[in-house]
């Protein structure tokens, strides 16, 4: 990490070198897969806390792909950044680029995703949270019947923490019989397409008896919507994540019945202000010790989640989530009248 040396003493001078020290700063962030609609969101938000501390950005986009996300990473090394944020896209193989950064002294931030490593602070919303809220809104909607579980990315931790949630809140209905897991699979790089291939080779397992599905983000629920209004079953419950604006309005016309919105504008700025304190050596408000289920002792931070439902979608209209005419498109929704 770099460090600054004060040398006038006077106040007027401190605040100018202070200046002169944020100005030569930079933050690079390694995205895993900036197509994907919520991460525009997430940048704005980062480069924006940025900004207001007088420090610069610097960014790189991995495309899926692990060995080019290594790269780019020291790639941002070598153009100097001072901290980093990172979206791993496989957090399994990323070790060596938090190495990298670990003997030239840069803080690193696991952003979203967990990079199992005692010296990254780990930044998300409470994703176990997350998967008890997909599955309470399912649930309550559909008490029994055959469930279908969709997962996410098998190199993402994220996707074992939203389905220990989920079944956190099944467990005792499919205990007592109410409900049966009829089919479960991960979903190769959350990718939408690869989800609704899942969901059609369920449903055809299962002469389309399913009544119900818990798909851990919107582009997984996109995929198995699709799948389902193939086979004429759109309108069964549908549970997603990310406040998706597609997501958002399959909720508002009736084919997803939850998305859990995560403010992603919220975990951007929270991102951005925390590496300026990483970079500055303060203290970051709200974090805290915690322990991976592994074991691994790591200092993070978790924002708390909002289940939307038809019930609810004055909260995304209220915070300017999404303008009206994008969410309502199609729908008699209460909310959109």
């Amino acid at each position: 990490m770099k460090k600054i040396t004060f040398a006038a003493t006077t106040a007027m001078a401190l605040v100018a070198a202070s200046y002169s020290y944020a100005q030569e700063m930079t933050v690079g962030v390694s995205w895993s897969n900036f197509q994907e609609e919520r991460w525009k969101t997430d940048e704005a938000a980062i480069k924006g806390a940025l900004e207001a501390a007088g420090i610069g950005y610097l960014s790189a986009d991995a495309q899926s792909s692990s060995g080019k996300q290594l790269s780019d990473i020291e790639n941002l090394i070598a153009q100097g950044a001072d901290a980093l944020i990172i979206l791993a896209q496989d957090a399994s193989s990323v070790g060596p680029a938090v190495q990298a950064a670990a003997d030239e002294g840069i803080p690193v931030i696991a952003y979203d995703r967990l990079i199992e490593d005692s010296r990254v602070f780990y930044l998300t919303f409470d994703n176990v949270e997350v998967g008890r809220m997909q599955a309470r809104a399912v649930l309550a909607a559909q008490p029994t019947g055959n469930y279908v579980m969709i997962k996410g990315s098998p190199t993402d931790p994220n996707a074992d923490f939203l389905r220990g949630g989920q079944q956190e809140i099944l467990q005792e209905a499919i205990d007592s019989g109410a409900i049966t897991i009829v089919g479960e699979a991960y979903t190769d790089g959350w990718v939408p397409a690869n989800a609704q291939r899942n969901m059609e080779q369920i449903l055809t397992a299962n002469d389309n008896k399913v009544d119900a599905v818990v798909a851990s983000n919107d582009g997984t629920a996109g995929g198995v919507v699709a799948a389902l209004t193939a086979q004429g079953m759109e309108g069964i419950p549908v549970s997603g994540q990310d406040g998706d604006h597609a997501a958002l309005n399959r909720v508002a016309t009736g084919t997803q019945t939850v998305s859990v919105w995560k403010d992603a504008r919220a975990l951007g700025r929270e991102a951005g202000e925390i590496a300026v304190s990483l970079i500055k050596e303060m203290e970051v408000d709200g974090a805290a010790d915690w322990t991976s289920p592994s074991g691994t002792t790591m200092t993070a931070k978790f924002l708390a989640p909002v289940p939307v439902t038809a019930d609810n979608l004055s909260v995304v209209l209220d915070a300017g989530w999404i303008m009206k005419d994008v969410l309502c498109a199609g729908s008699d929704n209460a909310a959109c009248q």
